[in-house]
């Protein structure tokens, strides 16, 4: 008898063959962590049934240290997967085999190669279950909802934290489920093959492994459509690697002396602990009974109440919370529900039952707040709409009139800001990340079987908290089993990921270098604040007692709701739905391309019983006005209406192509200019779009390259099907020397990157790929050095004609910056006669293309604001000492039109970074310091493939609501002088 145990992450999979092996037994069971426990169980059962007397192999990502630890053989699961592959489906090209956490795809023919994925559970089963979850369905029905799906939408894959941050705005605007279900797994196939297959092409016989792909037609159905083949899905494929292990098993054990080894190594406790939460009950009963004095009065709200009220709603990104106050700012009623994938009628059931319920309401004000603001205030005519941050402030200033921090910790949200003078001055929202927050926790309590209120008072009286570090959830992961396997108790793990969320808020987050420099008067609040164990480690971290407000879950609502009352007059009736138009109310959604313009933006469109409309996901007015917008006060866009302006011209020697990526968004006038005066007919790529990166992502050779990079692959497909005589990307190390920095190099990815197409993109194959090293920043070397690259490709040219071509590109690249400079100048002119906010919306040069930015720059001027760049203003400041190594050239212009935004009043700075960009990690560090060194705020911005924007929008929210505060604070110190 051949025992096989495969030991997954989330799953425990066990088979044993007979003599001539033929499958007598088979289990596949979850075992919630309890790896060592399910494991020993498992053995028992199999020895009870069969015999105690088996050869064994252990495999799986979780079975190495459990082998080890009891000295059975372990066979790594690619090796068991080949294997078993090899056995029962010879001929096999390639295998994809998705697991709990794990990922891999194995080439076994073409030359063996394994990609398997590394700390990132991105595209797995735990990211699916994460997504169900978050649907509310199983894995079952999420796979059944998405076979009715009519259209995709764009969802992050690479952890199931990035894909809340896109799935729950479309849940809040009113997506399809299905539709939304299908995008999931078309996100977790576009994970594979981006993240896995690194440019590697699929193909041949595709084996699909494991329980997700076992368990969803979709997701198969999903990979055969993008790669092109028809895969096949084998009997017994979530066994495979258990079968391996059995196949190679050759050492007989007594099953029962293993288990009991299990059961002896799971007693012992050998992790790294913390100090514990609370060292007596009498600790305990003093913190409960010092938190319970931060409370709001609660008054009777008897079915007569006539006082005018005030409501607010805030539609969060899992819970809708509805607050009434009276005009003394005392709670009349609350209600806190999860938002059930649709917040509207949920408020709508809620606002029925209070007219129901009080005959004679009389209703002052509604004000909305948080990702669903705008979707609640469109629906019910609510008076005012305030950006969260806002009203958190609000609320926390009443508790704590001197308050200078408040950290509100959500369910997948993390808001801290400063305050200073009476005004936040500054702003911290969690990017894409929810480590710190309840998700976070609540993950792990479903994972380990527990509701998340019971599994946090388990880490109250912990004596030995394990030491979990300030890790991301996935990483988490692998953290818990470890601690598990080396004798964690589920109490000390608990107040261990307690500890975590705080750290991960204060060092990751906030990036603080210490808890003291955050303040001293602080205020904390969000749901995750109700678990104790949170606040206590946050108190700890922090060496400070913090006010812990017991509406802390509805601090958001409460805060909207004391907007609403400053706001509203003191006569005022709101202009909410009133009984009847509620009981008429009805909401259809539609989804749709809006079309017409190129971004063609996926609009959800909600139409109510009064005919009126709410539409979301555009990145302009256009589908609300019929109107384009004139870009009038927009610098981006005068950008690419110049770039648009260099077209073909007909010439003797032939055509060219110019990739319009990287740094080309800067230099293709230079070039455009060059290869024209050549005699050549230049084309350039289009500007980016989602198509034009889908068709190029197969040949990206890594998932950590930032996006702009990636986008390089679609351009380049997109020139070699235009038979071109030749395409034409240079290295350039060096760029051109403004004189700012240190020195002026470009970044290694711009820098370099046409290696990295030459290596990948088979279509350069095709035709000349003109990719030498060439450096403007030295005219005359330059001069010398184009001539000797081109003389090889094209032997006609001369010294003369490359002399010359070489002048006018020079000149038209000076010319080219020069506009960009006078337009911005008359942009700024323009908008301080209006009045306007002026936002440096600073980035690199290709942070103008469409598809990078995802339309930030309309968002603001929509906003009414104007907006410039960076290069439009870096040469008004003479060079100065930096903290850091000034050496890159787009860099030094950041922190140039940093310095100068300092010297300007209405001018403030917001910086785009890449994710995946290093360089980034040093630049937005310094051009923090340089903005706060001046009294500005600093915002960042990170954007890559993922085009949703509902983060985004609250930030630029924040940073004027932040600015108009600052504004009304110097205005009142102003008239008090």
């Amino acid at each position: 008898m051949k025992v096989g145990l495969d030991v997954g992450s989330t799953t425990i999979k066990c088979v044993v063959l007979d003599d001539a092996d033929n499958l007598v037994y088979s289990t596949y069971e979850r075992h919630y962590s309890h790896i060592l426990e399910k494991s020993e169980e498992l053995l028992r059962r199999v020895a009870d049934q069969h015999g105690a007397k088996a050869d064994l192999a252990i495999s799986g990502s979780a079975g190495m240290g459990m082998a080890e630890s009891v000295q059975v053989p372990f066979v790594q699961e690619v090796f068991a997967t080949r294997v078993a592959a090899n056995k029962l489906a010879p001929g096999t090209d390639c295998i994809i085999e998705l697991g709990g956490e794990d990922a891999k795809i194995l080439f076994l023919t073409g030359g063996m190669e394994v990609r398997m994925n590394g700390s990132c559970a991105g595209g797995t089963g735990a990211f699916i279950d994460q997504m169900a979850t978050l649907l509310k369905m199983s894995a079952d029905e999420m796979d059944a909802a998405a076979q009715r799906a009519e259209k995709t939408y764009t969802i992050a894959s690479r952890c199931g934290v990035f894909a809340k941050s896109d799935v729950q705005p479309l849940i809040n605007q009113g997506a399809k489920a299905e539709d939304i279900s299908a995008s999931i797994y078309q996100a977790v196939v576009n994970q594979t093959i981006a993240g896995l297959a690194q440019g590697r092409p699929i193909k041949g016989n595709v084996l699909y492994l494991g329980g997700p792909l076992t368990f969803s037609r979709v997701l198969r159905e999903s990979f055969d459509h993008t790669l092109g083949v028809q895969g096949t899905c084998p009997e017994n494929s979530l066994l495979y690697v258990a079968l391996g292990a059995a196949f190679y098993s050759d050492q007989e054990f007594d099953l029962n002396q293993v288990a009991d080894d299990l059961q002896k190594h799971g007693a012992a406790e050998t992790y790294r602990s913390l100090p514990p939460l609370f060292s007596s009950r009498e600790e305990y009963e003093a913190f409960r009974t010092r938190h319970a004095k931060a409370t709001v009065p609660q008054v009777p709200f008897g079915a007569d109440y006539a006082a005018p009220v005030h409501i607010g709603v805030d539609s969060g990104s899992t819970t809708v919370k509805l607050v009434v106050i009276d005009q003394d700012a005392r709670i009349l009623f609350s209600d806190y529900r999860p938002n059930l994938g649709n917040p509207v009628p949920l408020i709508r059931q809620v606002l029925q039952e209070l007219y129901d319920e009080h005959p004679a309401l009389h209703v002052a004000s509604v004000t909305t707040t948080g990702y669903g603001e705008d979707l609640a205030k469109n629906a019910f005519h609510a008076d005012y709409g305030v950006v969260e941050t806002v009203a958190h402030f609000t609320a926390a200033r009443h508790f704590l009139p001197n308050v200078d921090f408040i950290i509100d910790i959500g369910g997948q949200d993390m808001k801290c800001f400063k305050i200073e003078d009476g005004a936040i001055s500054n702003i911290f929202l969690n990017e894409a990340c929810s480590s710190g927050c309840g998700s976070f926790l609540q993950t792990f309590a479903q994972a380990l079987g527990y509701d998340v209120k019971e599994f946090a008072q388990l880490g109250l009286f912990a004596e030995r908290p394990v030491d979990l570090g300030s890790r991301c959830t996935v990483f988490m992961n692998s953290s818990v089993k470890q601690a598990q396997k080396d004798g964690a108790t589920i109490e000390n793990i608990s107040a261990g990921l307690s500890m975590s969320v705080v750290r991960n808020a204060i060092y990751k987050v906030i990036r603080a270098s210490s808890p003291e420099e955050l303040g001293r008067n602080i205020v904390v609040q969000g749901g995750t604040f109700y678990n104790e164990a949170v606040l206590r480690a946050f108190e700890k971290e922090m060496g400070v007692e913090v006010i812990r407000p017991n509406i802390a879950g509805l601090m958001g609502a409460y805060g909207a709701a004391l907007f609403g009352r400053g706001k509203a007059r003191a006569d005022q009736t709101s202009t909410l739905l009133n009984r009847q138009e509620l009981a008429d109310f009805r909401q259809e959604t539609e989804s749709r391309v809006c079309g017409l313009c190129g971004n063609n933006c996926q609009l959800t469109i909600n139409t109510f019983a009064d005919g009126a409309t709410f539409i979301s996901g555009n990145r302009c007015d256009r589908p609300v006005t019929g109107k384009a917008d004139t870009g009038e006060r927009n610098l981006y866009e005068y950008k690419r209406k110049l770039i648009l302006g260099y077209k073909p011209v007909p010439g003797r020697r032939g055509k060219i192509g110019l990739p319009l990526c990287l740094n080309m968004w800067e230099l293709l006038p230079f070039w455009h200019t060059f290869f024209t005066k050549l005699g050549f007919a230049v084309y350039h790529s289009p500007f980016s779009s989602r198509d034009l990166y889908l068709k190029g992502q197969g040949t990206i050779p890594s998932d950590t390259a930032c996006f702009p990079a990636k986008l390089a692959h679609g351009h380049i497909q997109f020139l070699a099907k235009l038979g071109l005589d030749a395409i034409f990307y240079p290295c350039m190390t060096y760029n051109l020397d403004e004189g700012l920095g240190d020195n002026h190099y470009n970044c290694p990815v711009v820098a370099y990157y046409p290696e990295v197409i030459a290596g990948n993109c088979p279509e350069v194959q095709q035709t000349k790929f003109i990719y030498d090293y060439v450096g403007l920043h030295r005219p005359k070397d330059f001069t010398k050095k184009i001539f000797t690259i081109l003389r090889s490709y094209f032997p006609d040219i001369t010294k003369g004609e490359v002399k010359e071509a070489t002048d006018a590109a020079y000149a038209e690249y000076a010319h080219h910056m020069s506009l960009i400079r006078k337009e911005g100048e008359r942009i700024i002119d323009q908008a301080r006669a209006e009045g306007r906010r002026i936002i440096v919306l600073a980035g690199r040069p290709y942070h103008v293309d469409p598809e990078v930015n995802h339309g930030i720059d309309t968002l603001i001027t929509r906003a009414g604001a104007a907006v410039i760049t960076e290069d439009s203003i870096s040469n008004r400041v003479e060079k100065f000492p930096t903290t850091v190594l000034n050496q890159w050239t787009y860099h030094a212009r950041l922190y140039a039109a940093a310095r100068y935004c300092c010297t300007q009043r209405d001018m403030d700075l917001v910086q785009l970074v890449s994710f995946g960009c290093g360089v980034d990690a040093i630049t937005s560090d310094e051009t923090r310091e340089i903005l706060q060194a001046g009294g500005k705020l600093y915002t960042q911005l990170k954007i890559d493939e993922i085009t949703n924007l509902g983060a985004v929008r609250i930030r630029l929210r924040s940073l004027f609501a932040a600015l108009d505060e600052q504004d009304e604070a110097r205005e009142t110190a102003r008239k008090e002088a």
